[in-house]
């Protein structure tokens, strides 16, 4: 009879802690789970703030050169400015979508040199490099997240309590190739 008590109060005793172990995988999953949607809603946010400062770079230079700003504004808007961008994918969309419209301002600004002294658009440039270190923070702490949350729904045991529940490994960011292009180059750098 105590041999039955015994092993009764072992097989609870482990129930409790199988138990125990999926509540707090479970919570620990949906509470990352919701800093990736959070991260990814802080990008969406920045985007959107860096839209409005090349839309507002575009309009400076709309001073100096009518034509070419003004066809920079109608893209940007047109191409989605304004667009959700509340998945990877999209935020990379828009992210390419923005070096590409800053790529065609800056042919702007060269032709005009004036433009490149004009308090206005040094602001507005300031501002444009603040929101583009903003998004570059938020995909660093999207993807950090994410590395955690995959973490949690490849690794065993841990992986079974995420299979049951439907969590999936989250897409990263991909790297801004046209920034990394600014960049020194350290191996010339050191060759001197």
């Amino acid at each position: 009879m105590a041999i039955l008590g015994m092993t009764l109060g072992i097989i609870v005793a482990l129930a409790l802690v199988v138990v125990g172990y999926f509540i707090s995988t479970q919570r620990t999953l949906v509470n990352l789970d919701e800093l990736c949607k959070n991260a990814l809603s802080q990008i969406e946010v920045q985007l959107n703030s860096r839209f409005d400062a090349v839309i507002a770079l575009a309009k400076t230079a709309a001073q100096y050169a009518a034509h070419e700003s003004e066809t920079i504004i109608q893209t940007v808007q047109a191409r989605g400015g304004n667009a959700p961008a509340n998945t990877p994918a999209a935020i990379n969309q828009q992210a390419d979508l923005l070096g590409q419209m800053m790529g065609r301002l800056n042919v702007v600004v060269e032709q005009y040199p004036e433009l490149k002294a004009s308090d206005l658009y040094i602001k507005a440039q300031e501002g444009q490099r603040e929101y583009e270190e903003k998004v570059r923070i938020s995909r660093m702490v999207y993807n950090d997240t994410a590395t955690k949350m995959n973490r949690m729904v490849r690794q065993w045991p841990s992986s079974f309590v995420a299979q049951m529940l439907h969590f999936d490994v989250k897409d990263y960011l991909k790297v801004d190739n046209e920034q990394k292009k600014e960049y020194p180059n350290l191996d010339e750098a050191f060759k001197k």
